[in-house]
């Protein structure tokens, strides 16, 4: 079997039996629920759950319906590069590998974060092995190995002339958003996953060591991020589920943020 942990919904190598827990979820970033570690496998999930694909602003959206786990939706680019999927999901449907197909298939698959790992082999497996960008630095959170997964090092990597990864460690070490000059309508995009936590009121983004746990980045990394992603230019910034994104003025709601984070932190 390869176990699929309910929590985070990170999927594992083949393995006799389940794990005792779920690293990812033990550490202070995720938890374990109330009732204790519970594990399901991707076979058992596509019988009680679907893919939803729709459209997530300008963007087309991927997730799972009803919710599963960590409730993120990834995000299809089509870029100078062919298609780039930007972060991923648990559930892999040949619905949705046809869907896929119908408008070119997926050349890259790029994750912000080891929370959105998930069911990343699976989904390459099954687009035909769709290289797998992953930061170096995040590796030992890596359960299901591929020779499809493919390590970036350091600050800052050029996928094409159009899109760049960055790190911006505070959530993990290696935690990075894609940044992206070829959106449609001509614009200038963040990918941001939990890189860039986009708040409530769609106009600002925080920086969070722990979503759910509610504990803030060390404000050192955040100022690493101003310096890191100062130049840019910024219309929308794409959080990390439906609807959590900020459209239009993403440079001065980056600004801002930055600034009234560092404010509340005494810095």
């Amino acid at each position: 079997m390869r176990p699929m942990c309910t929590t985070c919904g990170t999927q594992w190598d083949e393995r006799p039996q389940p794990p005792d827990h779920c690293p990812i979820c033990s550490d202070d970033r995720q938890y374990v629920a109330p009732t204790g570690q519970r594990w399901t496998t991707h076979e058992e999930l596509a019988t009680t759950h679907r893919v939803r694909i729709e459209r997530d602003g300008d963007l087309l959206g991927i997730g799972i319906t009803p919710a599963f786990a960590i409730p993120q939706r990834a995000l299809v680019l089509a870029t100078d590069i062919g298609n780039v999927l930007w972060d991923c999901t648990s559930l892999v449907t040949p619905e949705a590998v046809d869907a896929l197909a119908a408008i070119g298939g997926i050349d890259v698959i790029a994750i912000s974060h080891p929370h959105f790992y998930s069911a990343m082999v699976e989904w390459s497996d099954a687009l035909g092995g769709s290289r797998i960008m992953l930061h170096a630095d995040d590796a030992v959170w890596i359960q299901r190995t591929s020779p499809a997964i493919e390590l970036w090092h350091g600050d800052e990597h050029s996928l094409s002339p159009t899109l760049h990864l960055y790190r911006c460690a505070g959530h993990f070490p290696g935690s990075c958003l894609l940044h992206w000059t070829g959106a449609p309508n001509g614009r200038h995009v963040i990918l941001a996953g939990d890189t860039l936590h986009v708040t409530a009121d769609r106009r600002h983004v925080t920086f969070m060591y722990s979503v759910p746990n509610y504990v803030p980045a060390h404000p050192d990394h955040v100022k690493r991020t101003r310096a890191r992603l100062a130049d840019l230019p910024i219309d929308d910034i794409y959080g990390f589920t439906w609807g959590l994104n900020v459209i239009g003025d993403g440079r001065a709601a980056l600004d801002a943020s930055i600034d009234r984070y560092l404010a509340a932190v005494g810095h």
